[in-house]
């Protein structure tokens, strides 16, 4: 474009000095600047006054400080974990590990089950049948408003008061249930079933990669390639061929008694048995209640309009309901996946040994409160961290998006 023919007002503006911008009190943006720089600043403030009182008060009376104490040998006698440890050689970072490990078992196995058992109660609340309807309610109704410690000392009361290893309830005598808790067969673990069990976990990354490529067909053509066929391979038929190509080892070891305890198999103390029952029970009362909600927020033309399609109920409800109550339960579930983590610090109160415990051990024995307590609040916020992360990543996938 000529000079000619530019517009005037454009020649104008740039030909215009340029203004200064002066910040001013009355102008928002400068005093929010403003009020969160004096905020931060008077934190650390607070935060390096606390740092540095505390750290005269030590000094003056000769506690020391670190985590050096990490590297000495523990001597903390602990009854499970998934590691190998003997307290007469192994260090208090190790003990610390197998806290951390075993905080981690509680918190996994707890949600998965606490999810199950709270979608099935909470579904259930919606029944037509009289009967399930309002023992499910009663479920809820009641266990929301019993204190967890209170049922965590109830079912380790219960265990407690079951019969002796010799008159252990059995199932087929190859699971047992006792007062020294349960027994049940455990695999001989080999190095083959560890690469079948990655080949199921790279099956389970196939499976969603072809769904993800089956949907983009079905959008762009309306008809969906069967992906079947590759999932029973990917999940299936490659795990069973590593296994076989390496060995096919499999020998089940089975619980017997000997004595006046059972010997081999794997074993669920009643600690944390009773753990497990309170968690998932107590938890999956608030569960059921989100589920329920997100299910009755869907409008009733949902319903209405997959049975005129002629879908029976269950169909309804598993392939047109709950994907679009999702977007509902997922906010809220994730603060109940929290707060089971976090509740599980109650196993002290029934004797499982979990990060609180051992922590505690480690720090009435070497003195460093700080670094105990510590130790504790790293590892539950970077759990709990990412228990958010994950879920707001799953929410933010299955949300809506405007086009």
């Amino acid at each position: 474009m000529s000079q000619a023919t530019a517009d005037p007002r454009l020649i104008a503006a740039r030909a215009a000095p340029k203004r200064r911008v002066r910040l001013s009190w009355t102008d928002p943006v400068f005093r929010s600047v403003v009020w969160q720089v004096l905020i931060v600043g008077v934190v650390l403030l607070i935060g390096w006054y606390f740092i540095r009182n505390t750290s005269e008060n030590l000094a003056a009376r000769h506690i020391a400080t670190g985590f050096g104490f990490l590297d000495r040998v523990a001597g903390i006698p602990i009854g499970e974990s998934l590691l190998p440890y003997n307290p007469a050689v192994n260090t208090y970072g190790r003990a610390l590990l197998i806290g951390v490990l075993n905080t981690l078992q509680v918190a996994v196995i707890g949600v998965v089950l606490a999810t199950i058992l709270g979608t099935l109660i909470g579904i259930g609340r919606l029944s037509r049948n009289w009967l399930l309807s309002k023992l499910t309610a009663f479920y809820v109704e009641t266990l929301r408003d019993l204190p967890l410690l209170l049922q965590l000392l109830f079912w380790y009361t219960v265990l407690q008061g079951l019969p002796g290893p010799k008159q252990a309830w059995h199932l087929g005598n190859i699971a047992f249930l006792s007062n020294r808790g349960m027994r049940l067969p455990e695999l001989d673990w080999q190095p083959a079933h560890t690469w079948a069990l990655l080949a199921f976990v790279c099956g389970i990354f196939g499976t969603l990669l072809a769904n993800r490529r089956a949907t983009k067909r079905q959008q762009a053509t309306g008809i969906r390639p069967a992906v079947w066929p590759a999932v029973l391979a990917m999940l299936v038929g490659i795990p069973v061929a590593v296994w076989l190509v390496l060995g096919a080892p499999f020998q089940v070891e089975l619980p017997v008694l000997r004595g006046f305890n059972f010997q081999g198999g794997g074993s669920l103390s009643p600690e944390y048995f009773a753990l497990m029952l309170g968690l998932v029970i107590y938890t999956a009362s608030y569960i059921a209640e989100i589920v329920r909600s997100g299910i009755q927020a869907i409008p009733l033309g949902q319903w209405e309009a997959a049975g005129a399609l002629g879908l029976s109920s269950g169909q309804v409800l598993r392939q047109i309901i709950l994907p679009q109550a999702m977007r509902i339960i997922i906010p809220p579930m994730t603060s109940q996946y929290l707060n089971l983590t976090k509740n599980s610090s109650l196993a002290v109160a029934i004797g499982f040994q979990d990060i609180v415990s051992i922590a505690n051990t480690t720090l009435n024995q070497t003195g460093q409160a700080i670094e105990g307590i510590a130790v504790i609040m790293g590892v539950y916020l970077t759990i709990s961290l990412s228990i958010s992360l994950f879920m707001n990543w799953y929410n933010a996938r299955i949300a809506l998006v405007e086009r």
